[in-house]
């Protein structure tokens, strides 16, 4: 498959919009409501638009949420999606909060190898704040057991927001000389209505200062093929990597590989804008492998060269919740 020339091999699918955590950046200010579950893509539903888009090119699969882990039978369903052939690449993003040492080991015994945790500040008082929830402990204790047990890479996300963790920007790099992670620095995206300000906005320059002042020169090291839009260096000594995620001070757009399916069956080409195609409908109505695959071709068309984010949108535009999403 491909859009404006660009090889989409990479499908991001959003397993449920439900989240145990209320992350102030992901979940909207305003009262929302949920997905009822018969609206929500039933895994076998999932597997066959996974199928078909292996078959049209795709590669790598990552599972997303909402928070995947609150699923139910979700290792079930993993292990069913580890049995497609095709796919040479399978990981997970998640919040860590509902792993246990038996649950990474099964994923490991499947041949997950790569986790993304979710976490904004290595200080318990301050993780509350951001999530509502207290958690850290659990979190912390599901990354160190996930590296004890042999998964890598073990990328840690960050997104920094000013007034809120930014001062917390070297500490989190500094990990990287202790450890062999990957500590990714995510630039807020001012999607739908959160309870932040676009003013608490941190770009990667602002980031990387901040880090270098503290802990010397970050060294860039080569693009690989699982670092996805990831710009990435290392510290003087150190094992791990530090990634910066830049949507918004530097656009990567073009090289991007990614189809999105939501947890209401929709495809979305691109995260930061609202188009989306409804493909589970028609797989409900009957429509055969060849119409679902048509479903997905066409919904590339509608890829665009370059997101909008940052731009005053149109009034009658709608505006995706991440929480709705998948990220």
């Amino acid at each position: 498959m491909n859009a404006g020339g660009r090889p989409i091999n990479y499908l991001r699918i959003s397993v449920t919009d439900r989240c145990n955590f209320r992350c102030r950046y992901c979940v909207p200010a305003s009262p929302f409501t949920v997905i009822p579950h018969n609206e929500i893509a039933r895994y076998e539903e999932i597997l066959r638009i996974t199928r078909l888009a292996c078959d049209m090119g795709i590669t790598k699969v990552r599972l997303t949420g909402g928070e995947p882990f609150v699923r139910k039978n979700i290792l079930s369903f993993i292990q069913q999606l580890c049995a497609i052939n095709t796919l040479k690449d399978i990981s997970i993003t998640t919040n860590g909060s509902l792993l246990t040492r038996e649950k990474i080991q099964a994923l490991l015994d499947m041949g997950i190898r790569r986790l993304n945790f979710s976490l904004d500040t290595l200080v318990p008082a301050r993780f509350e704040a951001i999530t509502r929830r207290n958690r850290f402990d659990h979190v912390w204790e599901s990354i160190m057991t996930a590296h004890e047990l042999g998964m890598a890479p073990i990328k840690i996300n960050t997104v920094v927001i000013r007034g809120i963790n930014d001062d917390e920007v070297a500490d989190l790099a500094a990990l990287t000389l202790n450890f062999p992670f990957h500590i990714r620095f995510i630039e807020y995206m001012p999607m739908g209505e959160s309870h932040l300000e676009k003013q608490q906005q941190v770009l990667t320059a602002e980031i990387r200062q901040n880090i270098e002042t503290r802990l010397g020169p970050l060294q860039q090291i080569p693009h690989r093929a699982n670092d996805g839009p990831s710009k990435n260096f290392q510290l003087s000594g150190g094992s791990g990597i530090v990634g910066f995620i830049t949507p918004i001070s530097s656009h990567f757009c073009s090289e991007c590989n990614r189809l999105r399916l939501t947890s209401r069956g929709y495809l979305r080409p691109c995260l930061l804008n609202d188009y989306e195609k409804d493909i589970l409908t028609p797989l409900r109505e009957g429509a055969t492998d060849e119409q679902l695959k048509e479903i997905i071709q066409s919904s590339l068309k509608h890829k665009p060269l370059c997101h909008t984010l940052g731009q005053q949108r149109p009034k009658d535009m709608p505006i995706s919740h991440m929480t709705s999403i998948g990220g």
